[in-house]
């Protein structure tokens, strides 16, 4: 051998002993660790949050010390607390500056503040007043408004973040003139938001849900179709399917109960003394209403919603295809080729979209065709529309912050490893047909005190499946078990009062985030025992789906006369 070898050996040698601790540094699971040696301490954060915003009624305070409280567990060492809680603060403004940095944030918040806008131009223009004024014709009682409010969220199905922002103030002037409560409003829009998106074929949820699906049968050595199975575990979102029909079948009895009815009571002007008489919103009526003077127009109002939501779509599909033509899957490339509008195409295009820059490009051109029409209909000028879209900022700069402090927590809680160590707490040996129930049990847990659906999906999908097959290895159960992944991320990011979704769903429609949370957690609890009872637990002892389905759909029904009392429409 010479010298030369040697050599080569000797330095080949060396930078494997040096690369050695760089890849065993790389694969350490920091949360993993964390949730061993804190365990039980890991679920102060999301507890303190959620506590404190139920007794605090302030959802900033709650979420700032949740947070805090998540970076002084982090840093705390020894006995040195003075110096843990500095760390701390300055973690949980370094977490606030990367949310904010983070593109998808980043987008989200811009789209927020931009849809905020393009609401107060054609509120001003008129034509917000002019839709409630023909909502309202056809809309001759509550019942008819509520069932109006949860068509229109279904129309909105491809994100759940523009449903919140486009149903509740269009429907806002017609529910209070039919004297139905904010709250419900609120109910109805974040009812109409996640559980839809988490069920259309095209939109900009299925992305995240086909590949983890995908993942998760690749980890288990099977070979599907993703899209096929998505597909399949649609009549199995049970949750989705009953909360929707819960809607409307609460409508047309015209019964509610819990603080929901106290609500609806007090919207219309029950003179109970049981009945508290307060309201809080967030943005009163007087501040929507049209500039004097102006001819009312249905037009200001379609026009440019319209605009905001076909632009949205046009958004999503470019987003996707650019991603796919400069990326390396040949087959895909050659779908867009050769059939770039077929029905797959616009599928695989939602599905790879980068929704938050979509929504924020859409938000960005419903603003200037907006400003456009005011100003060529000489309600305002140029300047003055500016300063009118503007204005409709700052009534959602309260949303952006409550959003930034919502991720910054989340991310807190990751570091923690809370969800890692609320999967080790709550798994266990169980009868394989309950499998599917304690599954969306784990993932509402998780997603309620997370606050966030995708996350509580990429965290359950690869352990719920390989289980499943271990378990039972039929493809109708690993179905039943991929749907309760899903449908309880839903459930539990439906009801927590940290998620997004329910923040925004408030701000949508003017109501008080405590009081959207109170009010609605009553009702998204019956609907998941319900879909435990007469949805998961028949389904997995193998009940084919045409017996499941409709017996939770009577079971809701039953559940609705039995439970609720009329409130007089």
């Amino acid at each position: 051998m010479n010298r030369t070898n040697v050599k080569v050996i000797m330095i080949t040698m060396v930078l494997i002993i040096l690369s050695a601790p760089l890849a065993f540094a790389a694969e350490v699971d920091t949360a993993a660790i964390n949730a061993q040696n804190f365990k039980m301490i890991t679920l102060i954060p999301p507890i303190v949050a959620i506590v404190l915003a139920f007794i605090t009624k302030n959802v900033v305070v709650s979420l700032f010390l949740g947070i805090l409280s998540g970076s002084f567990i982090i840093n705390i060492t020894g006995s040195n607390v003075f110096s843990a809680l500095v760390q701390a603060f300055l973690d949980l403004v370094d977490r606030s500056l990367n949310s904010l940095a983070d593109p998808w944030n980043a987008g989200i918040i811009l789209q927020v503040l931009a849809i905020g806008g393009v609401i107060n131009l054609v509120a001003k223009m008129g034509g917000a007043k002019a839709i409630a004024i023909a909502l309202a014709k056809r809309a001759k009682s509550a019942k008819g408004t509520q069932l109006i409010t949860w068509f229109l969220g279904l129309l909105v199905f491809f994100d759940d973040y523009a449903n919140s922002l486009i149903v509740g103030p269009i429907m806002r002037p017609v529910t209070d003139k039919m004297k139905i409560s904010r709250e419900k409003l609120a109910f109805i829009i974040d009812a109409t938001a996640a559980p839809i998106a988490g069920l259309a074929i095209i939109s900009t949820w299925i992305g995240l849900e086909v590949g983890l699906i995908n993942d998760a049968f690749n980890t288990i050595g099977v070979e599907v179709d993703a899209f096929g199975i998505f597909l399949n575990t649609i009549p199995f979102r049970f949750y989705n399917i009953l909360i929707l029909a819960f809607i409307v079948i609460t409508a047309l009895l015209a019964k509610d109960f819990g603080p929901m009815r106290n609500a609806e009571l007090r919207a219309r002007g029950s003179k109970d003394e049981n009945i508290d008489n307060h309201t809080n919103t967030f943005k009163e009526e007087s501040d929507l209403e049209p500039k004097e003077g102006v001819k009312l127009s249905i037009y200001n109002a379609i026009i440019p919603i319209g605009t905001l939501i076909l632009a949205a779509l046009v958004s999503f599909y470019y987003s996707g295809y650019s991603q796919i033509m400069i990326g390396e899957d040949k087959t895909l490339i050659q779908l867009f080729t050769s059939h770039p509008y077929s029905f797959e195409a616009i599928k695989q295009a939602f599905s790879a979209s980068d929704a938050s820059v979509a929504l924020f490009q859409s938000a960005l051109f419903a603003s200037m065709v907006a400003i456009l029409m005011a100003v060529g209909k000489k309600i305002f000028t140029l300047s003055e529309a500016i300063e009118v879209w503007i204005d409709g900022m700052k009534g959602l700069l309260m949303t952006g912050v409550i959003l930034i402090l919502a991720w910054s927590l989340s991310s807190v809680i990751k570091e923690l490893g809370t969800a890692k160590y609320l999967v080790t707490l709550l798994s266990g040996s169980l009868p394989h047909f309950l499998l599917p129930s304690i599954i969306f049990i784990f993932g509402s847990i998780i997603s309620f005190a997370t606050g966030t659906a995708y996350g509580t999906m990429g965290i359950l999908m690869p352990l719920a499946v390989p289980l499943a097959h271990s378990m039972n290895p039929e493809m109708s159960f690993i179905i039943v078990t991929t749907s309760a992944v899903l449908t309880g991320a839903i459930f539990g990011d439906h009801c927590s009062p940290i998620s997004d979704t329910t923040i925004l769903s408030s701000m949508g429609a003017g109501c008080s985030h405590i009081d959207h949370v109170k009010t609605q957690m009553p009702y998204a609890l019956f609907v998941a025992i319900v879909t435990v009872l007469f949805g998961y637990i028949p389904a997995g002892l193998g009940l084919p789906i045409y017996l499941v389905l409709p017996i939770a759909l009577i079971a809701i029904f039953i559940g609705v006369q039995i439970f609720g009392k009329k409130v007089d429409c």
